[in-house]
């Protein structure tokens, strides 16, 4: 038993937003879409949520993501759930953006999930996911963006040791563009981190970005930029121990600077690395020259491994491959 989604909307917005939340979490299964365009009527629209929901297996339960609150949409939506009692179905309606990567990340986080707990979770973020720039037009009980953080321990005396002494690196992402929607909406949630660390001199410096990038962290994570010297120290650090971090580079360079300091990575999500001139493709979204071949080849020697993915829910893919086909000079 899974739980099937039907995102449904007057006009082609369903298939706008199941677009959208493709290009931030991946292709995802169990998912259809509704469509109720001017020409057809509710015996049209019930018969395309009939079909939807027929793809779904038996036992599934069922979660229709509504535009409207009384549109045909929902209205038909339901009507079936009043005629299968049977049947486990929600409709949530008010449909955005978060609340559809919720959706799936609920599904990705807990497979057992019932609907109950699921549509808790949903309804949450969907309201949060409404947030306002400038912060000064945001209503004071809802307002929720946050600065990014300094990454510091300075509250508990130097030499305290918190759990094992050991910060504990859930992910390593190379990422150019840091912290943006799929980082904070599927990596996030899929690396199980607290703490999301930016580690950059360049962005350490700049504080717009660190503004944009507090801006940009999922509720409920801690967001941080520091300089790598910065991520040197706290990873001998004890009393980082509890901390279950999501580290965030812009480059292999950086990445090999905090390795070659001592900070203990193992294994690297290659996402994003921007094209720019004199750099070739290797793959859709990953660009490289000699120099990040290099340092690539010499994290490779230092024991770290690779995974090249842009998106959880992608195949894996052999860094080295990709740079052999591709040719880089």
């Amino acid at each position: 038993m899974s739980i099937g989604i039907v995102i449904a909307s007057h006009g082609e917005f369903a298939e706008g937003i199941h677009q959208s939340g493709s290009m931030i979490f991946g292709e995802q299964e169990k998912v259809q879409t509704v469509t109720f365009m001017p020409s057809e009527g509710p015996d049209d629209l019930r018969a395309k949520i009939d079909a939807a929901i027929a793809t779904f297996d038996a036992d599934d339960e069922i979660l229709v993501l509504a535009d409207l609150w009384s549109g045909s949409p929902f209205n038909q939506a339901s009507a079936v759930l009043a005629e299968n009692p049977d049947r486990n179905i929600a409709i949530i309606t008010g449909l955005n953006l978060p609340m559809l990567i919720q959706a799936y990340t609920e599904r990705m986080m807990d497979a057992e999930a019932g609907l109950e707990k699921v549509v808790a979770n949903i309804l949450k973020e969907a309201k949060d996911g409404i947030r306002i720039l400038p912060e000064t037009l945001q209503p004071e009980e809802t307002a929720t963006a946050a600065p990014a953080e300094t990454a510091t321990a300075s509250a508990i005396p130097e030499g305290t040791v918190i759990g094992d002494g050991k910060i504990k690196i859930n992910l390593v992402r190379i990422d150019t563009r840091l912290l943006h929607g799929q980082v904070a909406t599927a990596w996030t949630p899929d690396s199980k981190a607290d703490r999301i660390i930016v580690v950059s001199d360049a962005v350490a410096k700049d504080d717009l970005r660190k503004q944009l990038i507090g801006q940009a962290a999922p509720n409920g994570v801690k967001a941080n930029v520091i300089p790598i010297s910065k991520m040197i120290e706290i990873a001998k650090d004890p009393r980082f121990g509890n901390t279950h971090a999501f580290l965030l580079f812009e480059n292999p360079q950086d990445v090999l600077a905090a390795v070659e300091g001592g900070v203990p990575i193992e294994s690297i999500n290659v996402g994003s690395m921007a094209h720019s001139t004199g750099k070739t493709m290797v793959n859709k979204v990953l660009s490289m020259d000699k120099k990040d071949v290099e340092t690539f080849e010499k994290l490779r020697d230092l024991g770290v491994k690779f995974d090249v993915r842009k998106v959880p829910n992608d195949s894996r893919a052999d860094l080295f491959d990709l740079i052999k086909k591709a040719n880089v000079q």
